[in-house]
C-alpha cells in the first residue's frame, strides 16, 4: 500500500506547538501515515536577520518531534542549501520515494496564493496540498483554477494562536515563552543562548 506522507515546510524559528497541533490535524483528518518536518534553508518569501542558525533550527525540530513515532525530520532542504522552492523539493522527494504520496500542508490563509507559486502547475502533479483553516476564516477555494482547486484538501484545525515571531520578541525582551513551544526546545534555546544574542546585540 503506498504511504500518504505530510509535508510540512517552514523556517521553525523556534518551532512552537502551532506547528506541532497543524502537524497532527493534518495526519488525522487527511488520513496521512506521516509527517515530515521539513526546516528550510531560506525560503524565497522571508528575509530575516534575527534568527536561529540553520542548524540549530535543526535541532529544535528534531527535539520537538522525538518520540512521536509517526513524525520525523526531514533536512534535504538544509542540506541542499540556498533558496528553497517547493517544486525543487518536491521533485526530490517523488524521484527518491516512487512509492509514496505527498501532501503538501499549508495554512487555509495561503491556499489563495496558489497560483503565485512557482511552477505550481508542475507542482500540483506531485503532490496534494492538505490546507488548514484556523476558526473563523473561511477559503474560498472555487476562486482557484481547477487544476489547482482539485488538488487541494480543505480542513478546519483548533484555534492556537502562536507565531515564531511572536516567541522571538518576546525572548528577546526577556518575558515568558513557557506553554508556547515544547518545555525540551525551550531548555534548548536558554542553553545555546540562541536569541539572548539577538537581545544582547540591542542593547549595545
Amino acid at each position: 500500500m503506498t504511504q500518504r506522507i505530510g509535508l510540512m515546510g517552514g523556517t521553525f524559528d523556534p518551532i512552537h506547538f502551532g506547528h506541532l497541533v497543524a502537524a497532527e490535524t493534518a495526519k488525522e483528518l487527511a488520513q496521512l501515515d506521516e509527517v515530515w518536518f521539513m526546516p528550510t534553508y531560506r525560503p524565497p518569501h522571508k528575509q530575516q536577520t534575527d534568527g536561529a542558525s540553520p542548524e540549530r533550527r535543526r535541532d529544535m525540530v528534531q527535539i520537538a518531534i522525538a518520540g512521536i513515532p509517526y513524525f520525523r525530520l526531514e533536512p534535504l532542504e538544509l542540506d541542499r542549501g540556498g533558496i528553497s522552492y517547493a517544486i525543487d523539493t518536491a521533485e526530490l522527494l517523488t524521484n527518491r520515494f516512487p512509492d509514496k504520496s505527498f501532501f503538501w500542508i499549508i495554512g487555509g490563509d495561503m491556499a489563495c496564493y496558489l497560483p503565485q507559486w512557482y511552477r505550481i502547475l508542475d507542482l500540483v502533479r506531485m503532490v496534494t496540498f492538505v490546507a488548514l483553516n484556523r476558526p473563523g476564516y473561511t477559503t474560498d477555494l472555487t476562486t482557484l483554477p481547477a487544476s489547482i482547486q482539485e488538488r487541494v484538501q480543505l480542513f478546519e484545525m483548533v484555534a492556537l494562536d502562536v507565531s515564531s515571531t511572536t516567541i522571538r520578541q518576546r525572548l528577546r525582551h526577556g518575558q515568558t515563552v513557557r506553554f508556547l513551544l515544547p518545555d525540551q526546545v525551550l531548555d534548548y534555546i536558554h542553553q545555546q543562548g540562541i536569541y539572548s544574542e539577538v537581545r544582547q546585540q540591542h542593547e549595545l
